[in-house]
């Protein structure tokens, strides 16, 4: 039986070729007074042609298989709603599923991190958030091994949409006013829930308890929906959450919306007051997701991504959907996209920091 011999093993890419080449490789290597100019035209045309055919077996096309999309929170909630939409609707355009993947916790920061060790090759993408990046980043640097702006290449934003506090509609309060008053008159204070420790909702309940003096006591979620659940059986009391994921119920009369923290009142709830004109502008905020993958992911796949997003965008069940929940689509992309992140985690650091904010 043959067996191979060193040279074979060094030299991987020679094997597969005419054994006419071979033996003559061989003739070369262990006989070298043997050369002959053709065995050296010869050697030289092997030599040549093995490397092209590298490339050809390297460069499979993007994408060839499913691409991940981790989503840092529970099912249900704001980012799930639209990572959903915008997977299915993605996966059209590039031919390939979108699998979601939700790994809440930490604020978001759990799934961030995850996908920040990723490999850079377009098959794991981030559904980023406000809570992960901008506020994770600053709340969590001591336990996050990642950084917002380098470890990561920001594709696109995918929304906008401003803060609410709602209470459960058997709650005796309608105003902000009745709703501090009640936290003052209750010896144990008032719980408000939010999607989890380090979100924006959970800093604007520390911030509205520093304006108004109310004795408010944090609940955090593992995401949005079952702290919603939670509010809507009255098992909570209240609850900051987003316009996106909180429409549908103020809707449905299963939450009763108190304030807005946008700078205006939302055309779509033109009944409801901002904080700003209740005297706390501190309180202006609007949250954003947007999809990100690891840092030093090539260049073509980024842009195939963000071609990807805007043909989502323009889907009309996309935009129907986004109409529904009174959700602002993003409009920034690739370096523009890097940027409005970098200025984002610049902004949200002082005010992490004067929040009282800590890791519960």
């Amino acid at each position: 039986m043959k067996t191979e011999s060193g040279w074979e093993i060094f030299y991987p890419w020679l094997i597969g070729f005419r054994n006419s080449h071979l033996e003559m490789v061989r003739t070369c290597i262990i006989n070298p007074g043997t050369f002959r100019m053709t065995h050296r035209r010869n050697l030289l045309r092997i030599a040549l042609a093995a490397p092209l055919a590298t490339p050809a077996l390297a460069q499979a096309p993007w994408p060839s298989r499913p691409i991940r999309l981790v989503i840092p929170f529970g099912a249900g909630g704001t980012t799930d709603i639209i990572g959903r939409l915008m997977a299915d609707e993605m996966s059209r355009s590039l031919g390939q599923p979108i699998v979601v993947e939700n790994r809440g916790g930490a604020g978001a920061t759990l799934g961030t991190g995850l996908v920040a060790a990723a490999p850079p090759d377009g098959y794991t993408l981030l559904l980023s958030t406000i809570s992960g990046m901008a506020i994770g980043n600053t709340l969590y640097r001591e336990r996050i091994q990642w950084d917002a702006d380098r470890s990561f290449a920001h594709i696109a934003m995918l929304l906008g949409t401003p803060y609410l506090l709602v209470v459960n509609p058997r709650f005796p309060a309608t105003t902000v006013a009745e709703y501090v008053a009640e936290a003052r008159r209750r010896p144990q204070g008032l719980e408000y829930a939010t999607s989890g420790v380090g979100s924006v909702p959970h800093l604007l309940g520390l911030r509205l308890a520093q304006a108004t003096g109310a004795n408010l006591t944090h609940i955090p979620y593992r995401g949005g929906a079952q702290a919603a659940t939670d509010v809507i059986a009255g098992v909570v009391p209240s609850m900051i959450d987003s316009l996106t994921a909180a429409s549908a119920n103020i809707r449905a009369k299963a939450v009763r919306a108190l304030a807005f923290s946008s700078p205006e009142r939302i055309p779509e709830f033109r009944e409801v007051p901002t904080f700003a004109e209740l005297g706390m502008p501190q309180l202006n905020a609007d949250g954003w997701a947007g999809l990100a993958a690891p840092a030093r992911t090539p260049r073509p796949i980024l842009e195939r991504l963000a071609e990807a997003v805007r043909a989502a965008q323009a889907a009309p069940n996309v935009q129907r959907r986004f109409a529904e929940t009174a959700t602002a689509p993003g409009r920034v992309f690739l370096d523009d996209a890097q940027a409005f992140v970098r200025a984002e985690v610049a902004a949200w650091a002082p005010v992490v920091r004067a929040s009282g904010a800590t890791m519960e």
